[in-house]
């Protein structure tokens, strides 16, 4: 994909074809045969980082227990480059980001849904110059966002685009927002009605921005208010924000180094901010029932549950509890049926009440994790760096239900469609389905 000598983009006929030339019946036929046989009632578009709500919720889909290189695969696309970040799926489009190991050249593939075949290959940015990243990291570990006809891919300081997803056109490229990651990028961006708003938490300069989905320029910026340490390499973040209703009031969490943010996202207006002590924080927060639960970061790290009606600094007042036994500092939480549920790094998966953080469960999955967890309302999905995921029943007294082996690494989180799951590895993106005859 990202040799010199490859035209900019290729697209297929396929993808490009006029609407004019889709006729109706076939256009009612494929949805109704497409409904039916794949989509269920869980989300058919997965349009950013963990999902519709961003808290990795597929519940209604029926998705697959059981899995390997042989079984309920139905089709496997070797990749290219190197990248962390996540599929996005939008109708019959699959899209993922990808860079040369070396970081010179950036771009996206767009995947037909159906058959896995790369349709769309575009280099998005060449850089003059990059900086070197951690070893764990890649540069391309930001998931992009998806909406109708439009893809906006993130690079951290190397710069963020919005493509036209049937032709691959790069309809804008922003290179404004510079920053010294010191490990390479790591924030994923969300939509919020007409913007694309993203954490910029480097070693440098720290603030949340917002820019206009159409055009790409700035419609807001605001600056962090934490009380930084001296040392620049305590500034540092790469979680990702989450959006949240609150009381009629949207809510853009944002987890930052050493204190955790809310914002108006129309505006960038903080509503609250709560301290802590931790930075290089990765793990996205969640929400349910007015509380965000939130991870702060590498050394003292800790799970905490802030309520959402407080304004600003909620530290003493709106923090409900904390937890500090095998907090993730990589996986997400997820939160379901009264239930935070964590993966550490080193693999102990743990279940807490949502209202006391009293520890429910503890169980060894082994291997070390780096991918948030998912769930289907009937299990939940873990995700090793090993390339095994483990399926657990979603009970007080959790059952390993499957574990099911890939070929290659897993550090991106897995995506769902319908009944489909997606699970990108360093070597392939798999679209997996329980098998028609009705085994898993």
């Amino acid at each position: 994909m990202l040799a010199k000598d490859q035209p900019y983009l290729r697209a297929s006929p396929r993808l490009c074809v006029s609407a004019v030339k889709r006729t109706v019946l076939f256009a009612l036929t494929f949805s109704f045969l497409f409904c039916q046989s794949t989509l269920g009632d869980g989300p058919t578009n997965w349009p950013q980082f963990r999902g519709p709500t961003g808290q990795g919720y597929a519940v209604g889909s029926e998705l697959p227990v059981r899995w390997s290189e042989r079984e309920n695969v139905v089709w496997k696309t070797p990749l290219e480059g190197a990248g962390h970040s996540s599929p996005v799926i939008w109708e019959d489009q699959v899209w993922i980001t990808t860079a040369s190991d070396n970081g010179k050249k950036l771009g996206a593939y767009g995947l037909d849904r159906e058959t896995g075949e790369i349709v769309l290959r575009v280099i998005v940015f060449e850089p003059s110059e990059v900086l070197e990243i951690h070893q764990d990291n890649t540069y391309a570990s930001p998931t992009p966002a998806i909406e109708a006809g439009r893809l906006y891919v993130h690079y951290g300081r190397y710069g963020t685009a919005c493509l036209d997803t049937q032709s691959g056109e790069v309809l804008w490229r922003d290179t404004d927002h510079v920053i010294e990651h010191q490990g390479g990028p790591g924030s994923s961006p969300v939509l919020f009605e007409d913007l694309l708003i993203f954490n910029c938490d480097g070693a440098d300069h720290q603030y949340v921005v917002a820019l206009d989905t159409k055009t790409g320029e700035e419609r807001w910026r605001t600056n962090r208010s934490a009380p930084y340490r001296e040392n620049p390499i305590t500034k540092r973040a790469f979680a990702s924000c989450l959006l949240v209703e609150h009381e009629g009031q949207s809510q853009l969490i944002s987890p930052g180094a050493d204190q955790a943010h809310a914002y108006d996202p129309r505006t960038g207006e903080e509503l609250w901010h709560v301290t802590y002590t931790g930075f290089s924080t990765v793990p996205a927060p969640v929400s349910a029932n007015g509380v965000a639960y939130l991870c702060t970061g590498f050394f003292d790290t800790e799970l905490l549950a802030v309520s959402l009606d407080g304004r600003g600094n909620v530290t003493g007042s709106h923090v409900r509890w904390s937890y500090d036994k095998q907090a993730p500092e990589t996986p997400s939480p997820l939160v379901i049926d009264g239930r935070v549920f964590i993966v550490s790094d080193k693999g102990v998966g743990t279940a807490l009440d949502v209202s006391t953080g009293e520890r429910v469960w503890l169980k060894r999955l082994g291997g070390n994790y780096s991918a948030s967890p998912l769930t289907d309302g009937k299990h939940i999905y873990f995700c090793s760096e090993t390339g095994q995921t483990k399926v657990v029943s979603l009970d007080d007294k959790p059952e390993v239900i499957a574990t099911n082996k890939l070929d290659g690494r897993i550090k991106a989180s897995p995506a769902v469609s319908g009944n489909t799951l997606f699970i990108r590895t360093d070597k392939a993106l798999y679209r997996i389905e329980a098998s028609l005859d009705g085994e898993e």
